[in-house]
């Protein structure tokens, strides 16, 4: 199951240091995406979000 980032993103970048496979980039509108396609579901990214911003993609 992949993640996706909601609207509670601040754009920290946080998640994107410690995604194994680098499946996080910046949207260039000061938020963070998910590349559903690498994503491999580990939810590494959603416990370390200060912002409680990345979800379960269901």
């Amino acid at each position: 199951m992949a993640y996706k980032i909601n609207e509670n993103c601040k754009g920290c970048q946080t998640c994107m240091g410690v995604c194994p496979a680098m499946a996080i980039s910046p949207d260039g509108k000061g938020k963070c995406v998910i590349d559903k396609q690498k994503c491999m579901g580990c939810g590494t990214c959603a416990a370390v979000c200060p912002f409680s911003a990345i979800e379960p993609d269901l």
